[in-house]
């Protein structure tokens, strides 16, 4: 990670996050893989550097930082295991969606514990039958007299079963984006259960479960914003998300490049060493070249998020799928360069491969991405 253009307390706020993604994240993040463990502990000693709330304001416990000092924690964070990582980028999206939209008694309700990760939190927009096509979700919340009645069921939700509050997209409305309301539902709501954690192909250090609403009521005041405005809340969640995971994927790749670095230069074949070979020097230089690049994308985009850019959305969705792109085909050269190692668990570069490969898919499709970047495209000559 190149730091000579950060300030002062941006240097330090990386220097701190690395410290803690090397000392309680990347010498368990194998074993918290093959175990499938998800560890709470260490999320809580997170949260006591001000992780658990990074973009929310202070009176409520957050430490009040920007998109681009998250792209900066969220990257050094996957430096250590990008599965850890992706999941308090998640729970740090939750945390802003109900910062930024919530009214005062829900930001008081729930905000401390959430920056205190005494409570988890999980974002529920997709189903079974609604992923890519967010605003054809079909999960119905009917008005009873002062109360709200959710059914339906959500799809490959992280946390789902431990986070104790669920951000639900439910359509209280017509047909289409404007039918949708946003809604909070905690883990001890009657009629709420989880679905059997999935057998993935990585992130195995988190839970992913179906979430069920099975006739869930609600008092009003867990309506999120106003009537009609979650699929625009959810939307605008996921600009920030987008970055966070982009970041992770940088962190990740970042990590296996290293360990490229690593590996090479201790390893001999033909009478010398690896590393001093052109032709995998060039390769690691290429690797270095492209995460720089995807880098920058991705600071560009947080800089324009924070300056509330009207750009930002297409900026936030280049960021996602070119950081995605990069980081998984990096981590894929480097266990390349790792030979028949790279794919034995104990380095842990095929855990790497593995983790980034859903980032392409999580917080909207690198497809949807380039949708959205195309409709800014196209837009004036509609």
């Amino acid at each position: 990670m190149t730091t000579t253009s950060l300030t002062e307390d941006q240097q330090a706020l990386v220097e701190t996050t690395l410290d803690f993604a090397q000392d309680h994240l990347a010498p368990h993040a194998v074993r918290w893989d093959r175990d499938k463990h998800f560890p709470l502990d260490v999320l809580r000693k997170a949260a006591g550097l001000g992780l658990g709330g990074v973009y929310v304001r202070e009176d409520a416990g957050g430490s009040g930082l920007t998109r681009a000092d998250g792209v900066l924690v969220f990257e050094a964070l996957a430096s250590g295991c990008p599965s850890i990582a992706g999941y308090l980028s998640i729970h740090n999206m939750v945390a802003w969606m109900i910062d930024t939209y919530g009214d005062d008694e829900q930001r008081a309700r729930w905000l401390p514990r959430l920056c205190a990760m005494d409570d988890l939190g999980s974002y529920c927009l997709t189903e079974p039958g609604a992923g890519s096509d967010a605003g054809a979700l079909s999960t119905r919340a009917v008005r009873d007299g002062n109360d709200y009645v959710l059914t339906g069921v959500k799809q490959f939700i992280s946390g789902a079963g431990v986070s104790q509050l669920y951000i639900v997209m439910a359509r209280t409305g017509g047909a289409g984006p404007d039918g949708i309301s946003a809604f909070l539902v905690d883990r001890d709501d009657p009629g709420l259960s989880f679905g059997p954690n999935e057998t993935k192909m990585g992130w195995n250090a988190q839970p992913t479960r179906q979430v069920i609403l099975d006739g869930v009521r609600l008092p009003a005041d867990r309506l999120l914003g106003r009537t009609g405005d979650g699929f625009r809340i959810a939307m605008s969640g996921l600009n920030g998300g987008r970055l966070g995971i982009a970041a992770c994927s940088l962190g990740g790749a970042r990590s296996a490049l290293s360990k490229s670095l690593s590996y090479l230069a201790g390893r001999e074949a033909f009478g010398a060493r690896l590393l001093d070979a052109q032709a995998l020097q060039f390769r690691l230089a290429d690797m270095a070249t492209e995460l720089a690049a995807a880098r920058a994308l991705v600071h560009q985009a947080a800089e324009a998020l924070d300056r509330g850019d009207p750009q930002s959305p297409q900026l936030c969705a280049m960021a996602k799928r070119f950081a995605t792109d990069t980081g998984y085909a990096v981590a894929d050269r480097a266990l390349q360069l790792h030979g028949g190692y790279g794919y034995v668990n104990e380095y842990g570069i095929e855990k790497i491969v593995r983790d980034l490969r859903v980032h392409q898919i999580l917080e909207g499709t690198n497809e949807i991405m380039r949708v959205i970047v195309a409709r800014g495209l196209t837009e004036a000559f509609r």
